[in-house]
């Protein structure tokens, strides 16, 4: 093992060329983001290695297979298949000095289930071996990707939020609704980049949407539109690095960049950064964007937090490299 090779898990959304059942083949190329680690890691001279979570397997209580580790006291372990370019050869996860989590592609319940709990097991592993750090890890993505959880975490910090109901019937919604004022966005408690988020100011809309909700067994979040809307402010921490960027969005309520939001880089507020990184410590974030709406009388309030962000947007109004930077808290994670 060396502690200068890293793994990127997942993260191939933007890949082709490739099935995502097979391994990465000479045409495919990687998206914008894995390019980035890469070239980063060519900059600092770190071997970097990719793999798809669909490739995770275990063994559990075969000792011959384990002896390589050193540990009687070790039951299992894990191993990935590595796509890097034309060699594809399988690893195991212990192998690798970090790894970075990055986006895990859709699949069942049991799939994604036993994802997580790979992933968990290797982490509770590692709290003793302490070879391989994970960015982040699975409790702490398992958190931040739920928007009821998270805020209920964030809340109990004593960090402003806004006024938000997380309902499971028609008739609660719709309470809610009324309750908030009649003007809310209703947003799917998984996701991001904004998909699925609406905002909602008819009655007859909020019965249509919360209706549709029910039938496809969803939970209703239903949070107060908070004005003005199409800004916001994005803090990206990398480690010790934090960016604080302001996006807007002059045609929709929705800052993302994907959608078509602007991003500007902004003077640091160190109240700010306090808050965000008192976030990422509670949630075991080093890798996190902490994302605040600022009211009309100009109050912060946090509204998501993303584990497993993207920093295209941020790059453009960023001078250092983040990738660069994201590679840094790899390595020295493991120092």
């Amino acid at each position: 093992m060396s502690r200068e090779s890293v793994l990127v898990l997942g993260g191939r959304d933007a890949l082709v060329g490739a099935s995502r059942s097979q391994p990465l083949g000479r045409a495919a190329t990687l998206g914008w983001h894995l390019s980035e680690l890469q070239a980063a890691a060519s900059r600092r001279s770190v071997q970097l290695h990719f793999a798809d979570y669909e490739s995770l397997r275990s063994q559990i209580g075969r000792k011959a297979d384990l002896e390589s580790l050193h540990s009687d006291s070790l039951h299992s372990t894990v191993w990935c298949q590595r796509h890097d370019g034309s060699d594809s050869s399988e690893r195991s996860l212990d192998d690798f000095g970090a790894i970075l989590t990055r986006t895990m592609p859709a699949g069942s319940l049991e799939q994604i289930t036993f994802r997580l709990a790979v992933l968990h097991d290797f982490v509770r592993r590692q709290s003793r071996l302490r070879t391989t750090a994970i960015v982040n890890p699975p409790a702490a993505l398992e958190l931040a990707i739920d928007k009821f959880a998270t805020l209920a975490r964030v809340k109990s910090l004593g960090i402003s939020t806004p006024a938000t109901h997380v309902v499971q019937s028609r008739v609660a919604a719709m309470q809610a609704f009324e309750e908030l004022g009649g003007d809310v966005v209703v947003k799917p408690i998984f996701g991001g980049e904004g998909r699925g988020v609406m905002r909602v100011c008819d009655t007859e809309l909020a019965w249509t949407t919360f209706s549709t909700l029910t039938q496809m067994n969803a939970v209703c979040y239903v949070q107060q539109f908070v004005p003005p809307g199409g800004v916001d402010l994005r803090m990206l921490i990398v480690g010790e690095h934090a960016h604080a960027i302001r996006r807007r969005s002059n045609s929709d309520f929705r800052t993302n960049v994907r959608g078509g939001g602007q991003s500007e880089l902004v003077p640091m507020q160190a109240c700010l950064e306090q808050s965000a990184r008192l976030v990422c410590e509670d949630f075991g974030l080093k890798l996190a964007a902490v994302d605040w709406l600022e009211t009309d009388s100009g109050e912060l309030q946090l509204i998501e937090v993303n584990g497993i962000p993207g920093w295209k947007g941020a790059q453009r109004v960023v001078q250092e490299s983040i990738a660069d930077q994201i590679l840094e808290v790899l390595v020295s994670e493991n120092e």
